[in-house]
């Protein structure tokens, strides 16, 4: 049904929380998938190599790597991000540069480093991790709001950009998910936040990975680009 049998797909972030679960959920489906991090290190069914995102050589090293063992490159999950929150007035620039590094940043030196090859073959699907926040803005989170708020823009034009080549663009914009990011919520913060889901409830990693997997997909989306599936239990429509 989802047509990725064989085919090749690199994620980004990919050794925990929502990273790990679409990495599964790729594996299960029989793409081919490849990881990268800082530290090499990831989880079963990947092949990982070690890179910076925020480093575009690092990365451009990698790609080749992948492109050696596994083949061309038909699908990217860029999903690295992290998270310095403060409120605004606190913020410092370290702050706001390490966000905007690797979570912005860091999408921009993945993407560039396989959309040529895509292009040339005529295929390819791009999908960006953003988030709810992206799209509505939380208190304590300029610094993260803005980062995820820019991959929207980016996925959109690079939709635009792609698709004559047959080159799609889109983000998933999870809204608040059981991760390591959202286990140091205090509970009495976490009860208000559910109170405002209508689900009542934080999504699950797998829920994340089930929608990136279906906007991978050749034959369940082909005809779907520069758009913004929100996985968020309704919080934000």
């Amino acid at each position: 049904m989802f047509n990725l049998e064989g085919k090749v797909i690199l994620v980004t972030g990919g050794n925990r929380g929502i990273g790990a679960s679409i990495v599964k959920i790729l594996n299960d489906l029989g793409a081919r998938v490849a990881c990268i991090s800082k530290s090499g290190e990831g989880t079963e069914g990947c092949l990982y190599l070690k890179a910076d995102v925020t480093n575009s050589e690092e990365v451009k090293i990698a790609v080749s790597k992948i492109k050696e063992e596994l083949g061309p490159i038909y699908g990217v999950v860029a999903n690295a991000g992290v998270n310095r929150d403060t409120f605004f007035k606190k913020m410092s620039d370290e702050d706001w540069s390490n966000v905007i590094d690797v979570n912005l940043t860091g999408a921009y030196n993945t993407v560039k480093s396989v959309v040529p090859d895509m292009l040339e073959n005529n295929e390819g699907s791009i999908v960006l991790i953003s988030s709810i926040v992206g799209e509505m803005g939380n208190l304590g989170q300029v610094n993260y709001a803005a980062s995820k708020a820019g991959l929207i823009g980016m996925a959109k034009s690079l939709a635009k950009e792609g698709a004559r080549n047959g080159v799609r663009a889109n983000v998933v914009a999870p809204g608040f998910t059981n991760t390591d990011m959202t286990s140091s919520i205090p509970d009495k913060v976490r009860e208000k936040i559910t109170k405002d889901i209508p689900l009542l409830r934080f999504a699950e990693p797998e829920e994340i990975a089930w929608s990136v997997a279906f906007l991978l997909s050749p034959n369940l989306s082909s005809f779907i680009t520069g758009q913004v599936l929100g996985v968020n239990g309704g919080q934000y429509m």
